[in-house]
């Protein structure tokens, strides 16, 4: 890097910033902007240059108006171990491609007809819940989105095996995440102990997208069946020449919404409930709002413009843990950024859970208030200080549905119930992997809130 010059912590001969980053990221990174701001400069390892940006409008430069001079960073190269050569991975025209040929499946029209899946796997969950029941609500939240993502994507439900594939998943996510951190990347065929464990996890998730694909080919094959999940546009998708996915583009991309489609929005709903059980005023609101606008019965697609207060709930609970802690880019050629110049090889990370919690933005940035982002607060920040779904032509393709889905669910539960964290519970520390999770789960008590 030349031009302006940066600053940083110093690091250790070898492996430079590497280890007090992986002990605890985002108090590092927090740290570190404190200390030197809007760009930090980081050394993984002998060689590897990585500079931490926290100035929303270079983060619109980067992400935005000279994305073409950035591909994506260590972190998701190593994810396509997992999810291919999907929309989340591609880079230049294959990734403009098949966001073309995928955009139509999330238009909100489309979404919205996946709303009855989301409430009606809620309230089967519901169904199996009792008053004063003690849950792992991080396990639940997991499991239901699996099943909503499962119907809406296949319109199917998965016959079995359920548990093994949320493991799968897992150690799939933990999996890139060690990579995406190490100095030492040993080769997949590398007979460790973790290389096995992530090749087998591998198997059993393309056996069963696989045959899930190859199903439902034999099945529409020649009968004009005219299906609304995400699968069957997949396969009726063609590109402007005529030309259709090959099953192994169609796997990679099922294989990314199906992973990330889950783990995101259970991860927002599991950190919402957990916002709530600390914030009684909150989650009175909560509650009042939905007893005036829903009245008793379920929520539907139709509700959500009512739900206000439901809204900011999200929007700050998104802001506090962002799904998404952080996103790089690697420089691909010389690009000026500002007042700084970046080279080839060069990785810029853009934290959202820093950028979340600059006082510059928001008053008592620790607080949870969701009334801040009442009337038009987003227009009065810049773009890039709140971008829990990231930004530019590489924004979430998801984001609707996940806002959707996490708001049917918060509706259907809390007419139901009180969420309470569990008597002696640990405390909750952030487990950043691939994805914000909370650590070691949250196991909470549930409260009726209208007893027979």
């Amino acid at each position: 890097m030349s031009t302006k010059s940066s600053a940083g912590p110093k690091g250790l001969p070898l492996t430079g910033h590497l280890l007090a980053f992986r002990k605890n990221p985002l108090q590092f990174l927090e740290q570190s902007f404190r200390e030197y701001g809007e760009l930090v400069h980081l050394r993984f390892g002998p060689s590897r240059h990585l500079y931490v940006l926290t100035n929303p409008d270079l983060i619109k430069e980067v992400l935005l108006t000279k994305q073409q001079h950035f591909r994506k960073a260590k972190g998701l190269q190593t994810a396509k171990a997992v999810v291919g050569e999907g929309v989340l991975t591609s880079e230049g025209d294959k990734h403009l491609r098949q966001r073309r040929l995928m955009q139509p499946s999330f238009r909100k029209d489309r979404i919205s007809a996946y709303g009855d899946a989301m409430v009606g796997h809620t309230v089967r969950m519901l169904d199996g819940w009792n008053d004063g029941q003690q849950r792992v609500i991080t396990e639940d939240m997991m499991q239901l989105t699996l099943d909503i993502i499962t119907e809406t994507m296949f319109g199917t439900q998965l016959e079995g095996g359920v548990e093994e594939i949320g493991k799968a998943i897992d150690i799939g996510m933990k999996y890139v995440s060690r990579k995406a951190s190490s100095i030492i990347d040993l080769p997949a065929g590398f007979p460790s102990k973790s290389n096995r464990k992530f090749q087998e996890a591998s198997k059993l998730l393309n056996d069963v997208i696989y045959s899930i694909i190859e199903e439902r080919r034999k099945r529409d094959d020649g009968i004009g069946e005219q299906r609304k999940d995400l699968l069957s546009m997949l396969l009726a998708a063609r590109d402007e020449d005529g030309s259709a996915m090959t099953d192994e583009q169609i796997r990679d991309e099922v294989m990314t919404i199906f992973i990330a489609g889950h783990e995101t929005t259970a991860n927002t709903l599991s950190w919402t409930w957990y916002l709530l059980a600390l914030n009684p005023e909150a989650e009175r609101k909560f509650h009042e709002e939905l007893d005036t606008v829903l009245k008793g019965r379920i929520p539907t697609v139709d509700d959500l413009a009512k739900l206000d207060y439901l809204q900011l709930l999200l929007w700050e609970s998104m802001r506090i843990y962002p799904a998404v802690w952080a996103i790089n880019r690697e420089v691909v050629d010389e690009v000026q950024i500002g007042a700084y110049t970046f080279r080839p090889g060069d990785t810029i990370m853009m934290s959202q859970y820093v950028m979340h919690r600059n006082p510059q933005y928001y008053e008592h940035p620790e607080e949870f208030r969701p009334e801040r982002f009442e009337g038009d607060f987003l227009k009065t920040i810049p773009q890039f200080a709140y971008f829990p779904f990231g930004g530019g032509p590489r924004v979430c393709i998801g984001n609707n549905f996940a806002l959707m889905e996490a708001a049917l669910v918060l509706a259907t539960i809390g007419q139901r119930y009180k969420l309470r964290l569990a008597e002696g519970h640990p405390p909750v520390e952030l487990e950043p992997l691939v994805t914000l999770r909370p650590k070691p789960g949250l196991t909470m008590v549930m409260e009726a809130r209208h007893r027979q």
